[in-house]
């Protein structure tokens, strides 16, 4: 009986697939976003829906011996997603300074708008699914003239709030749950994701948030696989 409730549990905390797919948003920078994102794709892929996936911009990149700018986030979301899509496609504008994407392209004397970011998330194929991460957080700057926020209310795609699982995590959660509904958008779900390795013992931020709020909220533990979402 243990074990059927369980699962009977796990279902009920499952949600219904967004048909047009996720706009994948963060607290703040360095909480996890990439990382999500490939969890959230393969449990995609898992159910057969075809994907496509978008980091329209990166900053911060490596450089190789060529003199290449490497988007290691956005070559990760290329490998979650079996290898379908050119990183050009998932990541069009690429940059060397690990800043705010339009302070990045400024110092490489160009000028980034939202316009550009939104072309480059349209579909190749308008039955698929679209991931897209953006950069830092929902009110963080990503074009000369506008913000994640931005971003996403244009594309109209049903957001994921990733939040680092530490000490604050609930004002920054609640925080950005109120940005996001200010735009009028759907919040498909908020994940607790544990970037540090070690957490305090007593700290259970998951079940705090739930009694502000309610929206579905999972648990992904430090490297470890996230909690299954999708029914």
């Amino acid at each position: 009986m243990l074990v059927v409730d369980r699962l009977l549990a796990q279902n009920d905390a499952m949600i219904s697939i967004h048909p047009a797919g996720y706009f994948i948003t963060g607290s703040d920078t360095d909480v996890g976003k990439t990382y999500i994102a490939c969890e959230l794709i393969r449990q995609l892929r898992n159910l057969d829906i075809k994907l496509e996936t978008r980091k329209p911009v990166e900053s911060g990149c490596s450089i190789d011996k060529s003199g290449e700018l490497i988007p290691v986030d956005a070559l990760k979301l290329q490998a979650a997603n079996n290898n379908l899509e050119t990183i050009e496609r998932i990541v069009p504008y690429r940059f060397k300074a690990a800043l705010a994407p339009p302070r990045a392209a400024a110092l490489e004397g160009c000028s980034l708008q939202i316009a550009d970011l939104l072309n480059a998330c349209s579909l190749d194929k308008y039955k698929h699914t679209l991931i897209v991460e953006g950069a830092g957080g929902f009110y963080s700057p990503l074009a000369q003239n506008g913000l994640n926020a931005d971003l996403a209310s244009l594309l109209q795609l049903a957001v994921i709030i990733v939040i680092n699982d530490r000490i604050g995590a609930l004002n920054q959660a609640l925080m950005t749950i109120q940005a996001v509904e200010s735009r009028h958008l759907i919040i498909a779900a908020i994940i607790m994701n544990q970037v540090n390795e070690e957490i305090e013992n007593d700290m259970d931020n998951s079940e705090d948030l739930r009694s502000q709020c309610a929206y579905p909220i999972y648990r992904c533990r430090h490297n470890q696989k996230l909690e299954v979402m999708f029914a």
